[in-house]
């Protein structure tokens, strides 16, 4: 029997199997038919602690017998309260910036990069400066599939049917080695015209190829767009809880962005969250007596109480457990083996941030629609692994909880695909 489901970035005309998950822990998903996958990815890089987490599940549970939905629109919550508290307490400061001191939920991390586009565009317009509506984007960035965050998003076959939806914006080159003078000349161009923000993915581009640029670049662009009044947006949503090293990217440059969004790891996984995090003159550009000065933005499930009780106890974790040290052992197992796997000949630019590593396939056909990508996923799922190349690029983002010996079996198969599809090419 057909199934009626429609997966996301699925062609089901090419008739690929879809495995059957009937249960999950730690790193491992169990399938209908009895096998066992390690997750390389985190599904979709959203698990931090490990499926099931015991303390997470625990606060679902409790909380969907206390209270399951509210409207957010003029009432709240403990968890959503809770939960707000939380996220500035640990939000990324630095000395002489102001800090992150409001938060806007939503639903996603797609949801998030709207509100931060339209907390920016509305700080402007409330300020009677509606002129300054450019929004500034780096080359090959990927922020979301709604229709802003696609539009400050790298265009291609994956939004072509919706070009005439998007708006356009000014794109700054991706400060590749050897053109990171010519990135922040650009930006300071830029800025000069004076644009409402500048929106970044903080250290590595996430689906754009996992493209990796350094702390100080990272810095220098929040202090241009300081210095001509530019709103810096620094999208959290893949970057942050600890997946370059430290909670949130930007605290390795030391930059506190103007407005931050935040999803993926925020429930651990477990459940759809998400937060956009401004600083005071943001919500003060909306503060009035003036009701059409309001912040226009909602969805049914803003601040889902079940789903903030999950973000509640992940923060708890974050503050009672040694994540990060999980984190730097992870990233230690991994360095190690990414170096061996450096010196096999099929593979080229093997680079890591945190417990995010990466590697590109030499091969001739390696394009978005090449038949390179499904080839390598469904040679992984033949050995046991959730991996989703994209394109060429291999790269490995597991949960926090996986094990050297899981590590093992990754970079192996990885290895074994080098041997494969290097001699194939």
């Amino acid at each position: 029997m057909t199934s009626p489901v429609w997966h996301p970035f699925t062609q089901h005309g090419l008739g690929e199997p879809i495995p059957h998950v009937v249960r999950a822990e730690g790193a491992l998903l169990h399938l209908a038919d009895g096998r066992s996958l390690i997750d390389g990815i985190s599904s979709w890089w959203v698990t931090t602690h490990g499926h099931c987490n015991p303390r997470i599940a625990a606060a679902i549970a409790a909380q969907a017998a206390q209270l399951d939905q509210l409207i957010f629109a003029g009432y709240t919550h403990g968890p959503a309260e809770a939960v707000a508290q939380g996220l500035i307490d640990l939000a990324p400061r630095a000395p002489d910036q102001p800090t992150l001191s409001h938060v806007f939920y939503s639903d996603s991390g797609s949801t998030a990069v709207e509100v931060a586009l339209k907390m920016a565009l509305g700080y402007w317009h409330n300020l009677d400066q509606p002129e300054r509506h450019c929004i500034l984007v780096l080359e090959h960035s990927y922020h979301g599939d709604t229709i802003g965050a696609m539009s400050v998003g790298e265009r291609g076959v994956y939004n072509a049917a919706w070009q005439p939806l998007l708006f356009d914006v000014g794109t700054i080159p991706f400060p590749a080695p050897g053109c990171q003078q010519a990135c922040l000349a650009a930006l300071e161009a830029a800025c000069a015209q004076r644009p409402a923000a500048f929106i970044v993915e903080p250290l590595i581009l996430g689906a754009g190829g996992m493209l990796v640029y350094s702390p100080d670049i990272l810095r220098e662009m929040a202090a241009i767009c300081r210095k001509h009044d530019v709103l810096f947006i620094a999208d959290e949503v893949m970057t942050g809880w600890g997946r370059t090293g430290t909670l949130f990217a930007c605290e390795q440059a030391d930059v506190v962005p103007d407005i931050m969004p935040v999803a993926k790891g925020i429930t651990g996984g477990a459940m759809p969250l998400a937060a956009t995090l401004a600083t005071a003159p943001i919500f003060d550009a909306h503060y009035s007596t003036d009701r059409a000065k309001l912040f226009y933005h909602s969805s049914s499930y803003t601040a889902n109480a079940i789903a903030c009780a999950a973000a509640a106890a992940n923060l708890a974790i974050w503050r009672e457990e040694d994540v990060l040290g999980r984190i730097a052992s992870l990233a230690a197992g991994m360095a190690a083996r990414l170096e061996r796997l450096a010196h096999h000949p099929a593979f080229v630019n093997p680079r890591q941030v945190g417990a995010i590593a990466a590697i590109d396939l030499i091969a001739a056909d390696a394009g978005y629609l090449s038949d390179l990508a499904p080839s390598l996923r469904a040679f992984f799922l033949e050995r046991g692994l959730l991996l989703r190349p994209l394109g060429n690029t291999i790269y490995l983002m597991p949960p926090y909880c996986a094990d050297m010996d899981q590590l093992d079996r990754l970079f192996a198969a990885i290895a074994q695909a080098g041997d494969y599809f290097g001699r194939n090419a």
